[in-house]
């Protein structure tokens, strides 16, 4: 008698993606509208609004923006809301000091650069010109932040590194506002960046460090000009 055919096993029950807690997806979502400046400095933020943006309670967005307020993004004011606090000249200065002491080293260290630095460089650039293309200023400034941090990674000092990667949120958040106030400046930067690029790739430590001099110091008069003209 023939056997009856094996019934084969049900496919196992994907389990739905698990969402991030609500006070997190608010903290991302305020996050990421500061630092794209959809949320500009001087904007007052209220609990109801953002827990209906989210659709939270209230609670979690409380709780989002004491971590906020902790990283410097916002000022909370009690039964207000909170006030999204504009790039002030002082912290300007602040950045740009700390990354030249950083990036000048680094890219002096970079030299004579190891192949996989020139390919990611590289491509980090054409990454650049892309996002330009499509005129996502967001995604241009965290490329152009990439290719930096990139350079710094290089150098091989992780506590270097770290206090880099600490100036994140205030590159991204003036690299928009250069780019809103000078649009001019995206392509410059990315004539830039090939040029630095092409420093590392010939071996010219100091021509490179020269480069990022330049470069750099650039965002302290543009984002400062942006910042006036408010």
């Amino acid at each position: 008698m023939p056997s009856a055919a094996a019934v084969p096993a049900p496919a196992p029950a994907t389990a739905p993606a698990k969402r991030p807690p609500a006070a997190d997806r608010v903290y991302s979502h305020v996050k990421k509208a500061v630092l794209d400046r959809r949320y500009e400095g001087g904007t007052l933020l209220t609990e109801g609004e953002l827990a209906e943006a989210v659709g939270v309670s209230r609670t979690p967005v409380r709780e989002a923006l004491l971590k906020l307020e902790v990283e410097g993004l916002i000022k909370l004011y009690p039964k207000k809301g909170a006030l999204v606090l504009a790039v002030s000249a002082q912290e300007i200065a602040d950045v740009v000091e700390t990354r030249l002491l950083v990036e000048e080293f680094a890219v002096r260290k970079a030299v004579p650069a190891p192949a996989r630095l020139l390919e990611r460089l590289a491509e980090l650039l054409e990454e650049q010109r892309r996002r330009a293309g499509e005129g996502d200023l967001a995604a241009v400034a965290v490329t152009d932040r990439s290719f930096h941090a990139e350079i710094v990674r290089n150098a091989g000092n992780e506590i270097l590194s770290k206090l880099y990667d600490q100036l994140r949120d205030r590159q991204l958040r003036m690299g928009v506002a250069v780019m809103e106030a000078h649009p001019d400046r995206i392509a410059k930067n990315i004539t830039e960046h090939a040029e630095l690029l092409e420093t590392i790739r010939a071996g010219d430590a100091e021509a490179a460090a020269s480069c990022v001099r330049r470069h750099v110091s650039r965002v302290k008069v543009l984002v400062r000009g942006e910042a006036g003209s408010r």
